[in-house]
């Protein structure tokens, strides 16, 4: 099942996509609300308005989540590049929501910021509320996957050992177009991250040296995670702060950020309006 949330006149709305068209959930503002209900079921059987989703507008696909927590350097092959060791355990931060972008809004500059790069992804959403998850409940907990790309001002990010300032921006992450239930990933899915069509990342989902179960494990040891969360699980090899000479985004570069069975964000960059 696809499910993603669609902004209309007066709100937001929880949808399955089925093809090329979209089915309202009734009920439900966004897939966050879906979620927190526990109504992944009723989703499946849910008849409402239907709509092209190709021109629909979409908001963050999960626009609410109560936590956002982020992996870093987990791609081994971005773990080369960088110059790292692997590490013997995940190396964390976070974000808010108001950092979400929907899946093809602008992606703002800021003026702040002279080395803005861009870090595809894949971001997994809790859809049970666990604590000190192991295994099979680890796994159980994962309602879906989607794509994002997090945005990383990196002259902030490196100002200290600590990286949140750089990557917690207010609008610096996109995330949709869809979620897709676990069953809809294929298995040797592939991540594509294009800047102006040029390919600049693209590895398989799975190169993770921390998997996706074993991330659930780990941070619902720290606190409890719950309906919504989301953990973004990290990007690999191909970041333009590691090219040679560095190339950062520029106003009217199109970013694009593809998954195997998800879909692509598509997002251009412009500079902020202040």
């Amino acid at each position: 099942m696809k499910l993603a949330t669609i902004r209309k006149t007066g709100g937001t709305a929880a949808v399955r996509v089925v093809g090329d068209r979209y089915v309202e959930i009734p009920g439900y503002a966004s897939v966050s609300e879906l979620l927190a209900a526990g109504a992944l079921d009723q989703a499946a059987q849910a008849q409402g308005a239907e709509g092209d989703f190709a021109s629909a507008d979409l908001a963050p696909v999960v626009p609410t989540p109560g936590k956002i927590v982020c992996v870093g350097v987990n791609y081994r092959n971005h773990i080369k590049e960088m110059g790292r060791e692997p590490a013997e355990f995940p190396t964390l931060f976070t974000k808010f929501p108001e950092a979400l972008l929907g899946a093809h809004d602008d992606f703002p500059l800021p003026p702040e910021s002279t080395k803005v790069d861009y870090e595809g992804e894949m971001a997994l959403v809790i859809g049970t509320t666990v604590r000190r998850a192991k295994g099979a409940e680890a796994e159980a907990a994962i309602a879906g996957f989607t794509c994002a790309n997090d945005g990383t001002m990196r002259d902030w990010q490196y100002r200290t050992t600590q990286w949140f300032q750089g990557k917690g921006w207010e609008k610096s992450t996109p995330l949709g177009p869809v979620l897709i239930t676990p069953d809809e990933l294929p298995a040797d899915a592939r991540m594509v991250t294009r800047v102006n069509g040029d390919v600049r990342q693209d590895t398989p989902v799975d190169d993770l040296l921390f998997g996706t179960v074993a991330l659930v494990e780990y941070v619902s040891t720290m606190f409890t995670l719950k309906p919504g969360d989301v953990i973004l699980t990290g990007t690999p090899g191909g970041v333009g702060h590691a090219r040679k000479p560095p190339v950062y985004i520029q106003p009217g570069d199109v970013i694009t950020v593809t998954i195997d069975g998800i879909g692509e964000l598509r997002n251009t960059a412009v500079a902020e309006q202040l």
